[in-house]
């Protein structure tokens, strides 16, 4: 069912953005996921977030894992460069390419499976070396292609669909973002497109490590009463510390919050996050502050949601490697191979 495509009949009164695409240029192929799926709502927020953003769709490289959410990119962005890894391998196929070509922008689409179980050690090093990415976590806290056994990230005393409780403590994919070093830090809700476009939409154009975890309900193995990856289950236990609004330069801002409910917070090329802080004492900027509030609301049930931790002067790997400016993958022989002695000179300043 996945090589069925769209029609690709577009209607001439499609609006186009700055680069002449309309939405219908950044979908896929038809979903052959269950009705209802919240990744489905995630690839929707991909699309609208790459047409605003006003990105070619050739510039974006899209790679994925195995599972749900990794068949999830067929579905989204036909026209960009694809490559669908083996199980929780992702992240390192992503470096390599993102070191040979730098000029692409890199979004990772996993799932709480494919990271948090087989590919946590490459999630992990993604995060601490800065690889420079917009690293997309669909977690719905089962294995849905295996028929809804428990997930590492499952909570503690969550039950099954079978009635069945889980005994083994989660895995936080968030928590282990901020202390791993990941730049942009996020998490949201695939029924909340309100709040999860424009966290795509700064992930998209952060400078380093950008990963937003979106607790994502499977609906044929973990939406019933005593999951607490339901749909019931976030909406009523949502705790949002943010709202924000993702500006590009140039752009006209307007606000109509009182003094003090607005912080802009600049990104390394120009552009702009805007924070509507809803709890006064929660501070973005604090990594280890961050920490501190989700596990104490996370004590309480509560799944807190928004941008969780953003440095705005972020770098990547180019920058700790000190590669050159120009992508590797268009060096020339002569640059590759520059001759004996250079090489020996290298190798005399590793002596």
């Amino acid at each position: 069912m996945t090589f069925i495509t769209k029609p690709r009949l577009h209607h001439p009164t499609l609006h186009t953005n700055k680069v002449g695409y309309t939405r219908r240029d950044y979908e896929g192929r038809i979903s052959t996921l269950c009705a209802g799926c919240g990744h489905d709502s995630i690839s929707a927020a991909i699309i609208q977030a790459c047409w605003e953003l006003d990105i070619e769709p050739h510039r974006v490289a899209k790679l994925s894992g195995i599972g749900c959410s990794s068949k999830t990119p067929d579905y989204f962005l036909g026209a960009s460069h694809g490559f669908n890894t083996v199980h929780g391998r992702m992240p390192s196929v992503l470096t390599g390419a993102n070191l040979a070509n730098r000029s692409l922008l890199y979004l990772g689409v996993s799932g709480d499976g494919d990271s948090a179980s087989i590919g946590l050690g490459q999630f992990a090093n993604a995060m601490r070396r800065g690889v420079r990415m917009a690293y997309i976590v669909e977690n719905n806290g089962v294995y849905g292609l295996t028929k809804g056994q428990f997930s590492a990230t499952a909570d503690l005393g969550s039950k099954s669909k079978k009635g069945v409780v889980n005994s083994d403590s989660p895995v936080d994919l968030v928590g282990l973002a901020l202390q791993l070093g990941a730049t942009f830090v996020a998490r949201s809700f695939s029924g909340d497109k309100e709040q999860l476009v424009p966290l795509i939409k700064g992930a998209m154009a952060h400078g380093g490590a950008a990963f937003i975890d979106v607790i994502s309900p499977c609906v044929t193995f973990n939406n019933h009463s005593g999951s607490t990856k339901s749909y019931d289950y976030v909406r009523h236990h949502n705790e949002a510390v943010s709202r924000i609004d993702f500006m590009t330069p140039g752009s006209e801002v307007t606000a109509t919050y009182a003094p003090g409910e607005v912080v802009e917070v600049p990104q390394h090329d120009g552009t702009m996050l805007r924070l509507r802080k809803l709890h006064a004492d929660y501070d973005p900027t604090d990594r280890y502050a961050a920490m501190n509030y989700m596990q104490k609301h996370g004590e309480r049930g509560e799944v807190v949601t928004g941008l969780l931790y953003l440095d705005s002067l972020a770098t990547d790997l180019h920058t700790s490697l000190n590669t050159c400016a120009a992508p590797l993958n268009s060096l020339g022989l002569a640059q590759l191979c520059p001759g004996s002695s250079v090489l020996d000179k290298v190798n005399a300043a590793l002596r």
